[in-house]
């Protein structure tokens, strides 16, 4: 993410005026809010001294919004209005929490589009719920500060694609809060940790929360963050250890029977306060009370805890090696590990990533603070308080972007882990005489056919003139931002006609979806690379045949005696369309337009007699000298 102008000429504040703005960590468990005083970065805390505030929303049967700590008592009295982790939800589709709903204690409008749960009154979207948190934490930080804010940089998981990024500025928009900047957490982790301790070196930032995982390798020099390559897994946080946990309460227990969604949460409450005990001893007991009949105690050891999380731990190992080879690089090669997250305070997952990077983690500064004191200090410049800062922050684009082409396939205009901002430009061109339209479908995704992909938005350039297929010069432009928000754009070349979209999806993928079709794209690149080579093969057969009829349409006279050889080869090229041999399909196609070779000349001769006619050749001589 780039800086290039820290404060818009004429509007740096006299050193006496500072303009009040925040970082803010919008998390999926806990959220908090900070500003830069006297220089330091510091988390603002609510009037009962608390800094962090829980991601809760509850809705109470009287129209009253609760946020926080108000709401937690909620999630077991009414699970069905109370809302917890709904950053899961953000710029997600219907479609993309069917998965999820028998997890979920709420109740869905039918029908596809932006997910609307029901609460007393009417209902709302992930968006609505997300905008109440981001308004709690905007009234905090105008209460400390003394006034109104300027504006505030939110932070985003480094994989929340356009359509999240978007949810998460419609939230802030909702809440009165005008965005600063988008800035990806790992990113403000960097900032946080990379302007005090060193101005040069390489960083893997471990950033394991309540509900996500995200691994970022960055590279910082001389003031500049250019993220190398990310990870993560959407579905793998510190509830997941509280599940296992649960789960081994449940089996030590001896309950079979299926709990209350009220009791469910009890018995998670429980086995997260047994999870963070353990962080400090080396066990825990355990007491539950799940009814009249349902009372268990019992012990966890620190040992049997770390056996119950390893496997979860394991995968962010995993996702960590893979962000490296992303990445080009060795673990040995890391100079520091930035832990993130609440979920790292557990010595097994200290101990697990000091040993494969080979050194210890860096944990002096609170990892559950440490994005949103990140954040504050490039909201602080983005605010126009430091006018000598020129900090430039690179990220990267997560899944390639690209368009669809002839024959459904994918040509990608933007590499995935390519920096950010950025703009490329393609030329394209119709394929059919006389086309004056173009559909352009714009697609994300690492695979070559376009159904493998994600579709973000379709448009539609008109007023081509007419002209002969191929001759048309279609330029398409992506242009990615540093918040990661996409705008397409097609010119063509010869009257300038343009058509334009800002990528606004109001759904998108979630960090597991990416990393699913990342590993198909490795698993089927063979198998991708072959239907290419298939459906270009076909694109180039189509086109030789809607070029022969086209000419015999105007001028079936000239084809003379090149009729026999040109009807045979069309059948063979009719054959080879319907079958699969792409090198059966090539010859058939040179074969065609061998075959034409005759016809395509005559008519070339005829062309040019009849621009001739009524010319004397001095005249064209005489134009090619002037030109």
């Amino acid at each position: 993410m780039t800086l290039f102008q820290i404060a818009e000429p004429g509007q740096t504040p006299a050193p006496h005026e500072r303009r009040r703005a925040v970082g803010i960590d919008l998390g999926t468990t806990n959220s908090l809010v900070a500003t830069v005083r006297d220089g330091r970065p510091e988390c603002l805390p609510d009037a009962d001294g608390r800094v962090m505030l829980p991601s809760l929303v509850h809705y109470t049967p009287e129209g009253a919004v609760r946020v926080g700590e108000g709401a937690r008592l909620a999630l077991m009295t009414d699970p069905e209005h109370s809302f917890k982790s709904i950053k899961r939800l953000m710029g997600r589709s219907m479609s993309d929490v069917m998965q999820l709903r028998q997890a979920l204690p709420y109740r869905f409008e039918s029908g596809e589009g932006v997910p609307r749960m029901h609460v007393p009154g009417g209902s709302v979207t992930a968006v609505q719920v997300s905008s109440e948190i981001l308004r709690a934490l905007r009234g905090r930080a105008e209460a400390a500060l003394g006034g109104a804010l300027v504006g505030a940089v939110i932070t985003v998981p480094a994989y929340f694609d356009e359509a999240q990024r978007q949810a998460t500025r419609d939230a802030a928009r909702l809440a009165g809060l005008h965005v600063l900047r988008l800035l990806n957490e790992p990113t403000a982790a960097a900032v946080a940790y990379g302007l005090d301790r060193r101005d040069s070196g390489t960083l893997a930032v471990f950033d394991l929360g309540g509900g996500t995982f995200d691994i970022s390798i960055l590279r910082l020099s001389r003031g500049v963050f250019e993220v190398l390559a990310t990870g993560g897994d959407s579905q793998l946080g510190g509830d997941d250890f509280d599940e296992a946990v649960a789960c081994w309460i449940l089996d030590e227990a001896g309950i079979k029977a299926e709990l209350s969604t009220g009791a469910q949460r009890h018995l998670q409450g429980v086995a997260c306060q047994v999870k963070e005990r353990l962080t400090e001893h080396a066990q825990a007991e355990v007491r539950i009370e799940l009814g009249r009949e349902a009372v268990w105690s019992g012990c966890l050891s620190c040992g049997r805890f770390n056996e119950l999380i390893d496997p979860l731990v394991d995968r962010t190992l995993r996702a960590c090696r893979r962000a490296l080879r992303d990445a080009g690089l060795e673990a040995g090669q890391i100079d520091e590990v930035v832990m993130v997250g609440g979920a790292t305070r557990v010595p097994r997952v200290r101990e697990r990533v000091a040993g494969l990077f080979g050194r210890e983690p860096l944990t002096d500064i609170d990892p559950d603070r440490v994005v949103a004191l990140g954040a504050a200090l490039q909201a602080d410049v983005l605010a126009g308080n430091k006018p000598g800062e020129d900090w430039l922050l690179l990220d990267v684009i997560p899944l390639s972007l690209g368009i669809e082409t002839l024959g459904g396939l994918v040509e990608r205009l933007i590499p995935r882990n390519t920096t950010l901002p950025v703009a490329r430009a393609q030329e394209f061109t119709t394929f059919r005489d006389g086309q004056t339209a173009m559909a352009l479908h714009v697609v994300q995704g690492e695979r070559e056919r376009v159904e493998d992909c994600r579709s973000l938005a379709r448009f539609e350039l008109r007023g081509i003139p007419p002209m002969a297929a191929g001759a048309a010069r279609i330029r398409v432009t992506f242009q990615v931002d540093a918040d990661g928000l996409l705008t397409v754009s097609a010119v063509e070349a010869s009257t300038g006609v343009s058509a334009e979209i800002t990528v606004k999806p109001s759904h998108g993928l979630a960090e597991g979806e990416i990393e699913r079709m990342l590993r198909d794209s490795v698993a089927h690149a063979a198998e991708d690379m072959q239907v290419r080579r298939l459906r270009e093969a076909r694109v180039e057969g189509e086109r030789v045949r809607v070029a022969l009829e086209a000419a015999l349409s105007a001028d079936a006279a000239l084809v003379g005696e090149d009729g026999e050889r040109i009807t045979a080869a069309r059948i063979g090229l009719d054959r080879a369309l319907a079958g699969e041999d792409v090198e059966v399909l090539r010859q058939a196609t040179a074969a065609l337009e061998q075959a034409c070779a005759g016809f395509v000349e005559r008519r070339m001769n005829q062309a040019v007699a009849r621009a001739m006619k009524g010319h004397a050749i001095d005249q064209f001589a005489h134009g090619r000298e002037e030109d």
